[in-house]
């Protein structure tokens, strides 16, 4: 058996091999807004359920590892001590990934993952409308837990009034386990679905996706596409060029085919199937054909 000194390696290897183990861990959405009223949403993984009467939960934002900076949630609950959980189900896990894309302070994660935000009834920071529940919370207390790369800061909130999406509940008006379809996060990439066990969704934390904002409107209004699927085109960091696509077209004949019936529904579904495979660029480039 490995045994090993936390101290005596990285700090990126110990929140490896912290994340690997400790799981599946539930996503904390948490909806924040800084002193000026600017909307901030991320998803944080450190996140649980402490007490029910009070109702309490607990997230915990880390200062970044690779330079101890701090995130803008924390920033945000500091300032105004208040904070939206949304929780994440299957189907917004693309999107929920996407807002953790490290935008610069000021842009507005809701427009950049596609997701809806409706105003809360008694705190300040918005909701997600696709989130299945939503806890609005006043923020009771923050506890730094260091001062290092990696550091928590346990946010502990006070559930002030929830909202359940009533498409999850059961005869007896329970949250039904199997419509909720919670996810939850494991190590690296790695997720878990409760009704259907692992799955992958890359990210990586080096590079800003374009986001949904900048989609097309005739992808995003369009009914072949979900929500997931919209998430997974707004995170790339950049659109095929012209080459790029052609080059593509003329390599692939089931493609130039579906392209030369002028069907756009057909067109579509052919992206999506390539969104399925998790090969994005190539989704991207059967929309683009024929517009660029």
């Amino acid at each position: 058996m490995l045994s090993i000194d936390p101290k005596a390696i990285s700090p990126t290897q110990l929140q490896a091999y912290l994340q690997g183990a400790v799981g599946p861990r539930p996503i904390a959405f948490a909806s924040t807004v800084d002193k000026n009223g600017i909307p901030n949403l991320s998803p944080f993984s450190f996140f649980n359920v402490f007490s029910s009467n009070p109702p309490i939960l607990i997230f915990s934002p880390a200062r970044r590892v690779r330079d101890n900076s701090i995130k803008h949630t924390l920033i945000n609950v500091e300032s105004t001590r208040e904070v939206v959980i949304n929780i994440v189900n299957f189907e917004i896990v693309q999107q929920a990934s996407l807002s953790s894309t490290e935008y610069a302070d000021g842009v507005n994660e809701f427009l950049k993952a596609g997701l809806t935000q409706i105003p809360s009834d008694v705190v300040k920071p918005f909701r997600v409308a696709e989130s299945p529940v939503q806890f609005e919370c006043k923020v009771n207390e923050i506890i730094a837990l260091g001062t290092e790369g990696g550091a928590g800061n346990l946010v502990i909130c006070e559930v002030l009034k929830i909202h359940i999406d009533e498409n999850i509940l059961d005869e007896n008006g329970n949250i039904d386990q199997h419509k909720i379809d919670l996810v939850a996060r494991m190590g690296g990439n790695w997720y878990s679905r409760a009704n259907k066990g692992l799955f992958e969704v890359p990210k990586p934390l080096t590079t800003l996706g374009i986001g949904v904002d900048q989609i097309p409107t005739f992808i995003k209004e369009s009914d072949v596409f979900s929500g997931n699927d919209l998430g997974m085109l707004g995170n790339v960091e950049a659109l095929p060029n012209k080459e790029e696509v052609s080059i593509f077209v003329n390599q692939n004949f089931d493609v130039k085919a579906v392209l030369s019936s002028d069907d756009e529904h057909q067109i579509q579904l052919k992206a999506k199937e390539f969104i399925e495979k998790e090969q994005v660029l190539s989704a991207w480039k059967v929309l683009l054909a024929e517009r660029i």
